[in-house]
């Protein structure tokens, strides 16, 4: 087309290509175009007839990009808080198109950003025209048009809701009827709040579901509290009924104090685990102690049967005595009664033989007697040490609950003194079940011992190590910052890469993930613990092999 200035179409010819262009575009873009051929104004009236195509791949992008956004998976942006943002903002302009897409591209950009704050105060971007609207000269670059805090205040409600929803369904026990029952009705319920917004019908309904959830939860409580008393009760009843009450004692004792501490997630697993490491080491004292006790019974067996023989042995001479006394007595000759002495002589050497000899195997046998009496004491002794000391850990050679708490103790005394910061650590070996069920009871042996002696060796001289149970660790980390203590534990973990240990000519690759948290002066260790394992849990949740701070 020619440049601006050009004559002006004759009439017939502009009716004409009125007529055209409203066939090829719609009204508005229509009397543009026929406006600026009217005028002469060839270069615009060019823009406005391609301004639809321009739109269109607009349009088709801005479909695309929300269509990718909503499958994309994010942490901020749930696919459900999208959907329901997506609707909140088709609702909120769909009687201005230009608005509307401006809304949709601002929307996108906040979930490309992962910044859920952008759908409602706006981004710094300088979005496109919209969509469809036909300008006579290129738009100027604009701000997108924030969220207004109504709408703003809409989008967050839901968010509050949804959230509250999935927080109250995954604390009901589903694993019950009634209560599964109970949770897809509250999920109902919130998702027709979502969609139509809280009628007083709706909330009515909430608030009778959320009533009986209140119930279902308060018995939850309840039966944790009858919970609590039963293993107070079977603690108590241990000594009634184990064999020998000084194995139970130290068991009974360990179990009364963590239950004391509260039934927590942590209590529990630490009382399980102390039974079963107990009871381990138990059985095999017991066995060696029952082979000594059966031992010395079949020892006493040999010398009461020795001293059978003995007493028959004696008893056969006492009845020869008597008949060489009848024979001495009606000897007539000195040949005859020569003889029966010298049987007499012969018998009593005979008698005195056996009795020399049974009493050499009584003193031997008493001897052996006294050594194994002394095992079955020392392992008896052994039992009991090992019920008092529980928590004694013979095979990380590092601190044990009980040294972790004298550490801990002497810590604590020092940040009353100086003020100073304590970092507490828990870590804990990654499918470390699956290592013991692949590779053996010993390869998991193996693997605590050089995790233990990698840790210790990391650490600085001044922070405490100590194994607390099963496949978890404690770390004491003075004057770090529970920041700094997340940067120390994750490298640890980078340095396991390599490998952590040989097992039949392989080596062994062992992962751990671990949650550290700040203590606060005049709260207990298990309250810090607490707070390090919901820490732990997240990292394990995340994909392991990391660090979280709780």
């Amino acid at each position: 087309m020619g440049g601006e200035g050009a004559s002006v179409l004759p009439e017939r010819a502009q009716k004409l290509v009125d007529k055209l262009v409203q066939q090829a575009v719609d009204a508005d873009a229509a009397a543009s175009v026929s406006q600026a051929i009217a005028e002469g104004r060839w270069d615009q009236a060019e823009r406005a007839l391609e301004a639809p195509d321009r739109a269109g791949e607009q349009l088709a992008e801005l479909i695309d990009r929300i269509v990718r956004g909503v499958e994309r998976r994010s942490r901020q942006w749930t696919s459900a808080r999208k959907k329901d943002s997506l609707q909140r903002v088709l609702s909120g302009s769909r009687g201005d198109a230009g608005r509307l897409q401006q809304r949709l591209r601002q929307l996108v950009a906040s979930w490309d950003s992962e910044s859920p704050e952008g759908a409602e105060g706006g981004t710094g971007e300088t979005l496109p025209a919209p969509l469809g609207e036909s300008m006579p000269m290129p738009l100027e670059p604009t701000r997108p048009a924030p969220l207004d805090p109504v709408e703003g205040a809409v989008l967050e409600w839901n968010r509050v809701v949804a959230t509250m929803d999935g927080t109250v369904r995954r604390a009901l026990p589903i694993a019950e009827k009634d209560s599964l029952t109970l949770a897809e009705s509250i999920a109902d319920v919130t998702q027709r709040i979502q969609m139509m917004g809280a009628t007083p019908l709706l909330a009515d309904e909430l608030h009778r579901l959320c009533q009986r959830a209140d119930r279902v939860l308060q018995h939850r409580h309840h039966l944790l509290e009858q919970l609590g008393k039963l293993c107070r009760e079977l603690a108590a009843s241990l000594t009634d009924l184990a064999e020998d009450d000084s194995w139970a004692k130290g068991q009974c004792e360990a179990m009364q104090s963590r239950i004391e501490e509260g039934l927590t997630a942590r209590g529990v697993k630490s009382v399980s685990q102390l039974l079963e490491t107990t009871r381990s080491r138990q059985n095999q004292l017991r066995e060696e102690r029952d082979r000594a006790r059966d031992a010395l019974k079949s020892l006493i067996n040999r010398m009461l049967s020795e001293l059978d023989v003995l007493g028959s042995q004696t008893g056969r001479f006492h009845e020869s005595v008597g008949r060489y006394a009848d024979v001495i007595e009606k000897a007539d000759t000195l040949e005859s009664l020569a003889g029966v002495v010298r049987e007499m002589v012969e018998e009593s050497r005979t008698v005195q033989g056996l009795v020399a000899q049974t009493q050499a195997k009584l003193h031997e046998e008493h001897t052996k007697a006294t050594d194994l009496s002394e095992r079955v004491t020392h392992l008896e002794t052994e039992l009991r040490r090992l019920s008092e000391e529980v928590s004694t850990d013979q095979l990380t050679q590092i601190a044990n609950r009980r040294g972790l708490l004298q550490a801990f103790e002497a810590e604590r005394s020092r940040m009353e003194r100086t003020g100073s910061t304590l970092c507490i650590g828990l870590l804990d070996i990654d499918n470390f079940k699956r290592l013991n069920d692949e590779l053996g009871h010993a390869a998991g042996d193996e693997a605590l011992r050089s995790l233990a002696a990698v840790v210790s060796r990391t650490l600085r001289p001044t922070d405490v190590t100590a194994r607390y149970g099963g496949e978890e660790f404690v770390v004491l980390l003075p004057d770090t910052p529970a920041e700094e203590g997340q940067l120390i534990l994750t490298r640890l973990q980078r340095s396991l890469s390599g490998g952590l240990f040989m097992h039949e000519q392989k080596q062994i690759f062992v992962t751990f993930s671990a949650g550290v948290t700040t203590y606060s002066l005049g709260e207990r260790i298990e309250d810090a613990l607490e707070r390090a394992d919901q820490a732990l849990y997240e990292a394990k949740r995340t994909g392991k092999n990391k660090t979280c701070i709780g």
